[in-house]
């Protein structure tokens, strides 16, 4: 299944069930951590230019520009939101 941020510059791929190991009530830090272990995930994220991810990540209005200088916590972020919608899109859709 795929994310895509709303300008589209930024788009990720994960199955159903790996989205719903890392978007789940409580502390997903463990999970999107080892997500971000998976080679295709990893190869995904290893492509996002710093610059590019912390202004789509500015869209958000979550974190302020000190907490965006932080390309990893940046990474673990997009993970969780690119998880989180694919499962909401997932779940709106069976219903």
């Amino acid at each position: 299944m795929w994310f895509s941020t709303g300008s589209g510059c930024i788009e990720l791929q994960l199955t159903l069930e790996q989205a719903r190991s890392a978007s789940h009530s409580g502390q997903c830090d463990n999970d999107i951590a080892a997500l971000r272990t998976v080679p295709a995930i990893k190869r995904q994220l290893d492509k996002l230019e710093p610059a590019l991810l912390s202004k789509e990540l500015k869209e958000w209005g979550c974190w302020d520009e000190t907490e965006r200088a932080d390309h990893e916590a940046n990474l673990n972020r997009i993970l969780w939101l690119a998880a989180c919608d694919i499962r909401e899109t997932y779940y709106t859709k069976e219903r």
